[in-house]
């Protein structure tokens, strides 16, 4: 599967490009020499053309496409296996309400305008749709192998006529006590209307007749999965045999509707566009915006129906007809189990055997032995780069807020809050410096797309905490990761940071790989300073000593670094830029990295979805290598690395090289200084450039073949392994230089003792 087509193939065919060396271009002089160059000067390109750039939605499905492989791999744990089949599931649901609901609106408003890569959002639909249905067919394909797996291990998913008469007697029990009670059935017939279907849910449309009657009547069911009552997959007796809620519902219709006979029961299930923006500009109260935007994605546009396999054509046609969906493209039909995401259920049976090795982060090797305030740490021992999951969130960024809250000399602190979660202590720190007298800022994002019902929660109950709670700029998401501290220190007040690359969710930071950088440098906490007056008053946007700011000064650096780095460009300093990231969407950036490529420029990129880019197209991107790297952690951090002709810059930060991200977001990426911290960046680089298990290379036409089939090295270990790995030695390292401190000390005073007693 590639994410360009044959046309854009052949485009590239008919267009060669020559490479060149600049170098001897130049060194020539004379009319011979004009000739010459004229024939070695690189060949006129079109940075604009189409065919040099990738389309976003199908890339990022590509992107899914290798999370898939994970499923697949026989070398991942079972369970394992199920939780990535349920994560791709939800990915691509995510996926229809988000970028298809978007590519439909546009359509809806007669939106014909091409993207960068050429399509128009009708094309770009049909597109997406038939990877979409490639990508389930291969989960179906996983799932089969998966299961019967399973079933070696004990682990079951049977059907309902499987069961034997004392296990069917035991279920119906169970659904007369705890499923009964929540089931409503609604009649589609002229009096009653055709009923609201709620997203993602599961329902049955039930066709049924009268004892001895001959008109057919149809009702719809919904099937009530609700954690902790009824969940998706019950068990069966106390084993790990499990059957299917809508199975068990569809078996026991006759108790739902008594004296009518049954003919069918088909499954079905709607996706609803997740785009309903309102005008922040017409509203008084943003909270209360947010709030009706939810109620109104509750009864968005349907962009999806998904139908059980063989269902009656002449019912398929009429929920597509009711639903207002195009018969042939939105309709798809389910062989396997239909929202595969509730198989996270089965993922999580506590059978350790079949997961993955457990993983305890260790504590940051500079706090794990310090029980001193976290701020002389910082302040005596210097700025520390924290490296999650591999280092503890908990003992790191929580204490960080947690010494903040009960530190008598912090006088204020200053957050941005885009995610966070109940678990973990976020939020009760900062309660309680609240409660202890600090003054307490937090901006928290509404619009965090699927958070802002939650986050809404949370924006209440910091104001009843007495925290002052803002929502930023107008018209901008605030999606930096930063936290600013002030304290009176016995010189005078200074100000401690923390600028991360993820969400203050401890959850997450448990499953993505993410970077944070504690530091007191001066510089970035004023930047900081002005960059939270900016967010939570009128102030107009500052420039900055040290930080890149998204909306007003991240693209434009980001871009003349990236000219400067070809400018700079010598054989005997050869130019280099390396970026880690989720994304690089943006063209600008995009068109200024083949220019630069073009020049002689070698570029690493390490990206984990959305790429526009094209390495490999002769003369143009040969000095470019993309990656992608999977595995067990979600890759989510962002590095940005400039040779910047030997004076080395190191950024990390929120931003992705999105056009959303760099033009319509609040982003903070910050300057790594410390050469301690700057070692570290390039051992992560270095590391997973050079690894081959779960990476994957990007090809010249947009592709990605695993690495191990592109290079003779063997796969031995993967790149969040090998970070594994050093964590535990470097663990090991610092608790064995803190045993040799503890002898030195035991040494030296039994030393004065012998002395003193003479």
């Amino acid at each position: 599967m590639t994410n360009v087509s044959e046309s854009d193939s052949d485009v590239i065919e008919k267009k060669p490009m020559t490479s060149v060396d600049p170098k001897n271009a130049a060194a020539t002089s004379g009319p011979d020499a004009a000739v010459e160059r004229e024939r070695s000067a690189p060949a006129k390109i079109d940075f604009n053309a189409p065919e040099f750039y990738l389309n976003r939605e199908l890339t990022w499905l590509a992107f899914n496409k290798r999370v898939l492989s994970m499923a697949d791999d026989p070398k991942t744990p079972l369970l394992e296996r199920v939780k990535f089949l349920a994560i791709i599931s939800n990915n691509i649901d995510e996926f229809q309400m988000k970028r298809i609901g978007g590519l439909k609106q546009q359509v809806a408003a007669g939106i014909r305008q091409p993207s960068v890569d050429g399509r128009t959002p009708a094309e770009q639909i049909v597109a997406c749709q038939e990877e979409v249905r490639a990508l389930h067919n291969e989960q179906n394909r996983i799932l089969s192998d998966v299961l019967g797996l399973l079933a070696e291990q004990g682990i079951k998913i049977i059907k309902y006529q499987s069961l034997t008469r004392a296990q069917k007697e035991a279920q119906r029990k169970n659904f007369i006590e705890n499923i009964f009670p929540l089931l409503t059935p609604l009649a589609m017939d002229p009096g009653h209307p055709f009923p609201f279907i709620s997203n993602l849910a599961l329902n049955l449309l039930v066709t049924l007749r009268h004892k001895g009657g001959t008109l057919p009547h149809i009702a719809r069911v919904k099937v009530p999965v609700t954690k902790g009552i009824a969940p998706r997959f019950i068990r069966v007796d106390d084993n790990y045999t499990f059957v299917a809620l809508d199975d068990v519902v569809a078996n026991n219709m006759d108790l739902l509707f008594p004296g009518m006979d049954i003919e069918s029961c088909e499954l079905f299930r709607v996706t609803r566009n997740a785009i309903v923006e309102l005008e922040e500009e017409e509203a008084d109260d943003l909270l209360v915006m947010i709030e009706s935007e939810l109620r109104h994605r509750h009864f968005a546009p349907i962009v999806r129906l998904q139908v059980a396999e063989g269902m009656n054509p002449t019912h398929r046609g009429m929920l597509a007809a009711e639903l207002g969906l195009d018969e042939e493209n939105d309709v798809y039909e389910v062989e396997a189990i239909m929202g595969m995401r509730d198989l996270f259920e089965i993922a999580g049976l506590d059978i350790p055997e079949l997961h993955d090795a457990p993983h305890k982060p260790i504590d940051h090797t500079r706090l794990a032995h310090d029980p001193r305030n976290i701020f002389h740490i910082i302040r005596e021992r210097g700025s520390l780069l924290l490296q999650h999951p591999y280092e503890s969130f908990t003992t790191s960024v929580e204490r960080f807020l947690n010494t903040a809250s009960k530190d008598p000399k912090v006088l204020a602190i200053k957050m941005t809050l885009y995610r966070t979660s109940a678990e973990g202590g976020i939020i009760n720190a900062l309660t309680q410096a609240a409660r202890n007298g600090k003054q307490v800022a937090v901006l928290i994002e509404l619009k965090a797309r699927f958070d802002e019902a939650a986050n809404i929660g949370w924006a209440r109950r910091l104001e009843q905490s007495g925290i002052h709670v803002t929502y930023g700029v107008l018209g901008l998401k605030t999606h930096s990761k930063v936290i600013l501290v002030v304290r009176k220190d016995y010189n005078g007040l200074r100000r401690y940071v923390h600028v991360g690359t993820g969400n203050y969710h401890s959850g997450t930071a448990r499953l993505y790989s993410d970077l944070g950088m504690l530091t007191c440098d001066q510089d970035i906490a004023q930047d900081l300073t002005e960059l939270f007056n900016y967010l939570t008053g009128y102030s107009p946007p500052p420039t900055y000593r040290k930080i890149l700011a998204a909306p007003y000064t991240l693209k434009n650096t980001l871009l003349k670094k990236i000219e400067r780095e070809q400018m700079l460009h010598s054989e005997d300093s050869p130019g280099l830029i390396q970026f880690k990231m989720n994304a690089l969407e943006d063209a600008d950036i995009t068109r200024a990295l083949y220019k630069a490529a073009q020049a002689g420029v070698k570029i690493d990129l390490i990206v984990r979805d959305t790429c526009r880019m094209r390495a490999g197209i002769p003369g143009l991107s040969e000095n470019v290598r993309i990656i992608s790297v999977a595995g067990r952690f979600l890759e989510h951090a962002r590095i940005y690395f400039f040779h910047n002709g030997g004076d080395e810059e190191y950024y990390i930060g929120s931003a992705d090289l999105m056009t959303r991200n760099l033009e319509s977001r609040v982003e903070v990426v910050a300057p790594v200084d410390d050469d301690r911290l700057r070692q570290e960046l390039r051992l992560i680089l270095d590391v997973q450039l050079s690894s081959v298990k779960h990476v994957w290379c990007m090809q010249q036409d947009g592709s990605y073949v695993p690495k191990s089939d592109v290079t003779s090295a063997e796969p031995a270990r993967s790149s969040q392994e090998t970070f594994v790995e050093l964590a535990l030695k470097r663990k090991t390292a610092a608790a064995k230089h803190q045993q040799s401190k503890l002898r030195a000390k035991l040494l030296t005073y039994f030393h004065k003792r012998v002395l003193s007693e003479g």
